[in-house]
C-alpha cells in the first residue's frame, strides 16, 4: 500500500472508528438523557458500520463475508434511525410509541431473519441481486420520509422573510450528509466506492465540532447574556415554537417534578442557550423561571388533590418536585390563594355523598 493509499485509507477509516465512540457516547453516556439522542446514537452507529465495511472491502477485496453482511445489516437501519431521530427532535417527542416498536420490531426481525436463512458467505449472489437492492430502496424511503418532517425548516430556508434557527441548521446538516452518502454509495458505478466513507468522516468532524461549540457558545452566553442581548427580541415564531416545546417537556416528561431543576436542564431539554429561555420566559411569558416551574407543580399538586391516592400533604408536595413542606404550603397558597388543606377540605365539601 503506497503513502497516498495509506492517507486515503486513514481518512476514511478514521471516521467509522470515531463514529462508532460517538455512537457510544449518544447512547449511554450523554446528558440529559432524551430520545432523539438515541436515534442519533443508532444513526451513527449503523453508519459506522456501514462506512466500516465500505472501506475493508476497498483495501482488502478477500474480506471475510460475514463482515460484508454486517455491514450491509447496519446499513438497513440508516434511513429508519435518520427519520425518527429528526421526528422525536423536531417535534420533541420523549416517549416510544407502540407504532415506533412495531415498525423497528419489524425491520429488525426482516434483517436478522434473512441473514439468518440466506447467509451471505453461503448466498452472496443473493444479497448482492435483492437484499442490497431493497436495504437501499428502504434507505431513500426513509429519507423521502424525513424530507416531509424537515418541509418547514426548508422552507425557511428559501424565505427571506424568515429565519432558520441554530437548531434548524443542525437538522438541516444531519439530513444533508445523509443524503450526500447515500447518493455516493446508491451510485457506487459512477462514483468511487470510498466517497461516500470519506464524506462520513467530514461529516462525524462536523457533528463533533459543532457538538462542541454549541457547548462553549451556551456556557458563554449564560455568562454574558445580560451584556449580549439586552435589545435583541425573539422572534414571534422561533417564540413560539419554543413555547410549544417548552410545554410538551412539562406536560410529558414532568421534568418538574425534579426539585432540584435548574434553568440549563430546561434549557438543553428543549435545545435552546439558557440565556434564551430566561428571556423566553421574562419577555413572551412574563414570568421568572421559579414562578414557571411551580405553577406546574401547584397545577400536579391539585390533580393529586382531587384523586383518591396514600400520600399525605406533605408526600404530594415531595412529589411534585419541593424540596420542604413550608416552600410547598407558600407556593400552594401564593398561586391558589388558600393552603393545601383548605383547598382539600373545600373539595370534600363540594364533592356530594352517594
Amino acid at each position: 500500500m503506497g503513502l497516498s493509499d495509506q492517507l486515503l485509507f486513514f481518512c476514511s477509516a478514521l471516521g467509522a472508528f470515531n463514529g462508532f465512540f460517538l455512537s457510544v457516547y449518544f447512547l449511554f453516556f450523554h446528558r440529559p438523557k432524551k430520545l432523539s439522542n438515541y436515534f442519533l446514537g443508532i444513526l451513527i452507529l449503523a453508519l459506522s458500520l456501514r462506512i466500516g465495511k465500505s472501506v475493508l472491502l476497498y483495501f482488502d477485496p478477500a474480506l471475510p463475508k460475514i463482515i460484508l453482511q454486517i455491514g450491509l445489516t447496519g446499513c438497513f437501519f440508516i434511513g429508519p434511525a435518520l427519520f425518527f431521530y429528526l421526528k422525536s427532535e423536531i417535534q420533541n417527542i420523549q416517549k416510544v410509541s407502540w407504532q415506533w416498536k412495531a415498525i423497528f420490531l419489524s425491520l429488525t426481525s426482516t434483517i436478522l431473519l434473512a441473514g439468518i436463512i440466506y447467509p451471505y458467505p453461503t448466498y452472496p449472489e443473493i444479497w448482492n441481486k435483492y437484499y442490497v437492492q431493497l436495504i437501499y430502496w428502504e434507505w431513500l424511503f426513509f429519507l423521502l420520509a424525513a424530507l416531509f418532517i424537515l418541509r418547514n425548516s426548508i422552507i425557511k430556508l428559501f424565505s427571506p422573510s424568515q429565519k432558520v434557527t441554530t437548531n434548524e441548521k443542525w437538522w438541516l446538516g444531519i439530513y444533508a450528509s445523509n443524503t450526500l452518502i447515500f447518493l455516493a454509495f446508491f451510485f457506487v458505478p459512477h462514483t468511487s466506492y470510498i466517497l461516500g466513507s470519506l464524506i462520513f468522516s467530514f461529516s462525524i468532524y462536523t457533528i463533533a465540532m459543532v457538538f462542541i461549540w454549541k457547548r462553549k457558545y451556551q456556557f458563554y452566553s449564560t455568562q454574558n447574556s445580560e451584556n449580549k442581548y439586552p435589545n435583541k427580541k425573539i422572534d414571534p415564531n422561533t417564540a413560539d415554537e419554543w413555547v410549544k416545546r417548552l410545554n410538551t417537556v412539562m406536560t410529558e416528561k414532568e421534568i418538574f417534578k425534579n426539585s432540584s431543576l435548574k434553568l440549563k436542564d430546561v434549557a438543553s431539554e428543549i435545545g435552546i442557550p439558557p440565556h434564551q429561555l430566561s428571556q423566553l420566559l421574562n419577555d413572551n411569558l412574563g414570568k421568572n423561571f421559579s414562578n414557571f416551574t411551580n405553577e406546574y407543580r401547584i397545577a400536579s399538586a391539585c390533580q393529586l388533590l382531587t384523586t383518591d391516592h396514600h400520600l399525605t400533604l406533605e408526600g404530594i408536595g415531595t412529589e411534585v418536585g419541593f424540596n420542604s413542606k413550608s416552600t410547598f404550603y407558600a407556593t400552594f397558597k401564593k398561586v391558589k390563594g388558600m393552603t393545601p388543606a383548605k383547598f382539600k377540605a373545600k373539595l370534600n365539601k363540594n364533592t356530594p355523598t352517594l
